[in-house]
């Protein structure tokens, strides 16, 4: 038998298939074959033959996720972002960060949340879960004007490189977190966003800044949605690729 007949035989298997073992005290005994099982024994089909087979796992996702007003700002035109009730949504937050592996900021919104980066203990007990899960992950700082990373947590990059940040999609076991508008525009003009989470606060600012600043159309779809208490919604997207205009 080739090698590549023998690992479709394997495969090609139901992947849970009862056998009968026996009799015992007068009943019939099955023994369901778990599916791990059955790729593990093509692998060792594999080894015996000599040949490697290659194990696949999915790329990591890059998600923006961001505070904004009804009319899509995240800081009004003094740059103030005080309207937020971010301790109504808190525990949420802390949950949608907790797997993320690594932190892409934008320089302001790096400064704000250093904020984060200090011993747990002096935190009010109710927030050092979240400080918790913000410090375990890897911060990757973008500016032109930070000199250096004024925590041990982070490091600095001149330029968003979009093939680097491929790579770090294929790369990385976790996913990844980008904050601050203007590089999420950057991410999202390289088509790299996954998925858009926003949480819309019931406060119109006028202008400022606004949560999106590309000039390419983007179409999502809704996956998810979440109401709080204060009228804040969360509204969860993934992208389904640009269309650039002409």
């Amino acid at each position: 038998m080739r090698f590549d007949e023998g690992v479709e035989a394997v495969l090609s298997q139901q992947l849970i298939q009862p056998t009968i073992e026996g009799m015992t005290r007068g009943r019939r005994q099955v023994r369901r074959r778990h599916p791990h099982r059955r790729l593990s024994v093509a692998f060792s089909f594999a080894h015996r033959h000599g040949r490697s087979v290659v194990r696949f796992s999915r790329m990591s996702k890059l998600i923006y996720i961001t505070n904004a007003s009804l009319d899509g700002y995240i800081e009004d035109k003094t740059g103030a972002f005080d309207w937020g009730n971010p301790d109504q949504v808190f525990d949420f937050i802390t949950e949608l960060m907790r797997p993320i592996g690594t932190h892409l900021l934008g320089r302001r919104l790096y400064e704000t949340m250093a904020h984060w980066d200090g011993p747990l203990e002096g935190y009010p007990p109710e927030h050092r879960d979240f400080a918790r899960v913000w410090q375990k992950a890897e911060q990757i700082v973008f500016s032109r004007t930070l000199t250096r990373a004024p925590t041990r947590i982070a490091r600095v990059e001149r330029e968003f490189d979009p093939e680097a940040t491929r790579k770090l999609k294929r790369e990385s076991a976790h996913d990844i977190f980008i904050g601050g508008a203007e590089l999420a525009a950057l991410a999202l003009e390289s088509d790299l966003v996954d998925e858009c989470h926003l949480f819309l606060h019931p406060v119109i600012v006028g202008g400022g800044k606004p949560a999106f600043r590309t000039a390419i159309r983007q179409n999502l779809e809704l996956l998810d949605t979440r109401r709080f208490g204060t009228g804040a919604i969360h509204l969860r997207y993934r992208l389904r690729g640009a269309i650039r205009n002409a």
